[in-house]
């Protein structure tokens, strides 16, 4: 269990910024987590960074707000400073990001990548499974995420490492009842409301399209949240997606 105490940080995503960063976590242990992708991503002169997660051989997950106009996938990762032999490089093929995302409302923000080639699956290389179809992660739930975001709303400073952090999911009253009415675009079919408030535990900016884990499962993925940092924040719920998820990866294998 990771005993974290994180500064109150929240992400909003704004237009062109990469959103998530771990706050009150601590480095992951290297290649525990060997689902973990570390993703360069190129929109005009502007390069920035997200995570995101393998589901199979060649495809990934990540955020709809993580679309560039160039996208390299690192696997098998943990510093992304250093060139781990563990590490391998894939462009991507094809971006699919939903065709019902919205950027001002953050709906949908879910897209998934077809790597140029397969990647090669081995102990720093693996993937995870995805919930059923509609699945829902009961409140109370303690989950993890892991990304190389920024660690604190006060400091720019990205990480070299993969860190990571646990977090509580949330009912979806928590942040549709939230005082100043920050949550109001939240939508409970395709949204997640997770972190406590009172932990100051958070994704912030950087650790976009990285998964939340529940057991050993995908449920969710970084998405969105206040811009100082505080939790809680807002994931993607997963299993809402399954049907559009399966369809695309079906339409795309060679």
């Amino acid at each position: 269990m990771l005993i974290l105490i994180l500064l109150p940080v929240a992400f909003l995503l704004l237009p062109g910024a990469g959103a998530g960063e771990i706050i009150g976590g601590q480095e992951a242990q290297p290649h525990s987590r060997p689902y973990m992708a570390y993703l360069n991503i190129l929109r005009g002169d502007d390069r920035f960074r997200c995570g995101g997660f393998l589901v199979s051989e060649n495809f990934v997950l990540t955020a709809a707000h993580c679309n560039g106009d160039k996208i390299t996938v690192y696997l098998g990762a943990h510093n992304i400073k250093q060139q781990e032999q563990s590490q391998q490089k894939i462009p991507v093929r094809f971006r699919i990001p939903h065709p019902e995302y919205n950027r001002k409302t953050h709906m949908n923000d879910i897209m998934l990548l077809q790597l140029e080639h397969k990647s090669e699956l081995n102990e720093q290389v693996g993937l995870i499974p995805l919930p059923p179809a509609h699945q829902r992660v009961q409140p109370g739930t303690v989950c993890s995420v892991a990304g190389w975001g920024r660690t604190s709303a006060l400091r720019k400073v990205l990480p070299d490492t993969l860190r990571e952090v646990d977090l509580k999911v949330l009912d979806d009253e928590a942040c549709l009842k939230y005082p100043g009415g920050i949550y109001r675009k939240y939508n409970t079919h395709t949204m997640m409301c997770v972190g406590d408030p009172k932990e100051h535990k958070a994704s912030f900016k950087g650790d976009s399209g990285g998964p939340l884990v529940c057991g050993k499962t995908a449920q969710g993925i970084v998405s969105w949240g206040p811009v100082n940092g505080s939790p809680p924040r807002v994931y993607v719920r997963l299993s809402t997606f399954i049907p559009w998820i399966q369809r695309m990866m079906k339409k795309l294998q060679p």
